[in-house]
Parts: structure tokens; C-alpha cells; sequence
């Protein structure tokens, strides 16, 4: 399997009239593998790193390392902190999936209190999460790449659909009207504020070229982000789905963190 094969092209997420259901578990559904995990991780790093995207420590340690961390590390625990990546059930991660790696988050709560997130996010050309919103969450989406970051917007109905209606959105602080569903392009340095409700979809275009696939990187800047109870995706797919664990694991993922080994 080339890269290209792994990620896919531009093509599909454009001329795609409707989202594909996600196969349920049981159903003959293929895991996203560990291997595919960890490839597209190392990728991420190097983009990351190439765009001046510093990323903290602890994104770089080994499964050994956390197995021997201690109580001190529970807000990267707790919080969901580190490298995220998903193919949202979907059994095509080319086009439906996500790598991102969150920096902060919080719980609004006393233990941790912080009422905001941050996330990189790294944007193969033709990749993005299914269309989704959220209830509560706010969030401003950067281009902090060298690429192009399409993003499909529409408002939803009450009853968690895909509406018609016109819309209005903050792009870099100047309001914007929208007579219904339609797509905004993010040039560098640009940002678009994603209010609660909105339902959305993004991609990049251009950047990096490594063997084959370009890719670029978007920032997230939020409200808290709850990604167990506060994603709705319009065909259901599940934020967290399982992992074929076919090579050893170079890094646990945000969901994955042993808890602290006993004093």
C-alpha cells in the first residue's frame, strides 16, 4: 500500500453528495490498525515540527515511560491530553479520520478548572472527521499551515440535523451571513469561529508533499473539549472506535493511559 492508498485524494471528499454510515462493531468491521496509528503519527511530528509547531514533552514518551508515571502526570491523563487519532468507525481512513495532538484542556470543575482547550491538528489533502457539531463546545479553527483548510458548514435543526436555514459566522472577527449550507476556505493565518450548533466538516489542501500526499495543520482553540458526550455526528459515528493491535504500540493515545503505578 502506497501513501497515497493510505490517505487518499482530494476527489472523494468534494464530489461526495452524502456521508457514509459507519459499519457497528460485530458487523464484519475492519479496526483502524496500530501500525496505521503509529505511521501517521510520525508524520504528524514531522509536520508539526516543519511548521514551527512545538509540541510539549510528554508527546514524546514511550509506553515504558507512562507505565512508570506517576500520580503527577493525571491532568494529561484525566484531561485526555496527547495524541488523538480515529477513524471514526468508518473503515476509511484515506477520507474519514483525524490526527491531532491536544496540548490543554479542562473539566470546568475544581480539579481541573481550566475553561479552555487547545489542539494541532494535522490535515492530509482529502481527509476529514464526518459532519458533526457540538452543543456546548465553541471553537476557533486556525490555518496554521502553509496549505488550504476547506471547511463545510451548515446550521442544524433541534433535533440534530442538517438545516437549510440561513447562518452567520465569525471569520477572523468579521461577521459573515450564509444563506445555508456552504464552504469557506481558510487561507494561512486565517480563522474561523465554529459557534455550538454549527454543523462542520474540514480538510486541507497543499502543504508538505511526502511521498505523494500533501499535508497541511489547523490549530483548535475552544471551550472545554468534551470529546466522550459533546460530538454529534450526523451519521453516527462513534468518536472513539476500536484499535486492531496488529504491531506494538509506539505511544499510548489520549484514551489509552495506564493509570499510576501503585506507591
Amino acid at each position: 500500500m502506497n501513501r497515497r492508498e493510505f490517505l487518499g485524494g482530494m476527489a472523494a471528499v468534494v464530489a461526495s453528495a452524502a456521508m457514509p454510515s459507519f459499519a457497528a462493531p460485530g458487523a464484519g468491521r475492519r479496526l483502524l490498525r496500530r501500525s496505521q496509528v503509529n505511521d501517521i503519527v510520525k508524520i504528524a511530528k514531522r509536520v508539526f515540527a516543519d511548521l514551527g509547531m512545538r509540541l510539549p514533552p510528554f508527546a514524546f514518551m514511550t509506553p515504558a515511560e507512562w507505565d512508570g508515571a506517576g500520580h503527577e502526570y493525571d491532568e494529561i491523563r484525566d484531561c485526555n491530553l496527547g495524541w488523538d487519532v480515529t477513524d471514526f468507525g468508518m473503515e476509511d481512513f484515506a477520507h474519514y479520520g483525524r490526527c491531532l495532538f491536544t496540548l490543554r484542556n479542562g473539566k470546568n470543575n475544581s480539579a481541573y478548572p481550566k475553561p479552555y482547550a487547545e489542539k494541532f491538528i494535522l490535515d492530509p489533502e482529502g481527509q476529514c472527521a464526518p459532519e458533526h457539531f457540538h452543543k456546548v463546545k465553541r471553537e476557533d479553527i486556525i490555518n496554521r499551515g502553509i496549505g488550504k483548510i476547506v471547511i463545510d458548514l451548515a446550521a442544524s435543526t433541534p433535533d440534530g440535523h442538517k438545516d437549510t436555514r440561513a447562518f452567520q459566522i465569525s471569520i477572523d472577527g468579521i461577521r459573515r451571513s450564509f444563506k445555508g449550507p456552504s464552504r469557506v476556505v481558510l487561507n494561512p493565518g486565517q480563522s474561523i469561529c465554529l459557534e455550538p450548533g454549527i454543523v462542520h466538516s474540514f480538510w486541507g489542501e497543499g502543504g508538505y508533499l511526502i511521498d505523494g500526499v500533501h499535508y497541511t495543520a489547523s490549530g483548535e482553540v475552544s471551550f472545554v473539549c468534551n470529546d466522550f458526550n459533546d460530538n454529534f455526528f450526523l451519521n453516527g459515528a462513534p468518536r472513539f472506535p476500536g484499535i486492531e493491535e496488529d504491531v506494538p504500540r509506539d505511544f499510548y493515545l489520549c484514551q489509552e493511559y495506564p493509570k499510576a503505578p501503585m506507591a
